[in-house]
């Protein structure tokens, strides 16, 4: 079990130059999670390529069902005092430390790509392309 940062969930399902790398993270670990804002970032993510007229409305739907189908079960609340705390220590946004609040909380790895995560938290922040080979 892994805690994937949005980034890699949307890898996984808008083709580009790290969709292999999130598909061999699948393959290492299938039992993916992530703190429910995920579903939030992700939406986000449809909307600027919806804006952009890189992909349809029907096919944005189709994405976000896909990775709602993969994250079912995964999805968690963390403490918000947590997340705070992390904040604080880190100098992180609130957005990314509740993934790594979850990690932590799961005592599990926080697969990203993002790399001031995996600098401010290198013991729960392990890079995809890390977690893959």
């Amino acid at each position: 079990m892994i805690v994937v940062d949005t980034n890699v969930i949307a890898y996984l399902f808008i083709p580009g130059d790290r969709t292999s790398h999130a598909r061999d993270a699948l393959r290492k670990d299938p039992e993916w999670v992530a703190p429910l804002l995920w579903r939030s970032e992700f939406l986000n993510i449809l909307a600027f390529y919806l804006r952009q007229g890189q992909i349809l409305l029907r096919y944005a739907n189709q994405l976000m069902q896909e990775a709602e189908r993969l994250m079912k079960g995964g999805e968690y609340q963390v403490p918000s005092n947590e997340v705070l705390s992390l904040v604080e220590t880190s100098g992180c946004s609130a957005y990314d430390c509740e993934f790594v609040a979850l990690a932590k909380e799961m005592e599990i790895p926080l697969v990203t790509t993002d790399k001031r995560l995996i600098k401010a938290f290198p013991s729960l922040a392990i890079h995809v392309t890390n977690f893959i080979s």
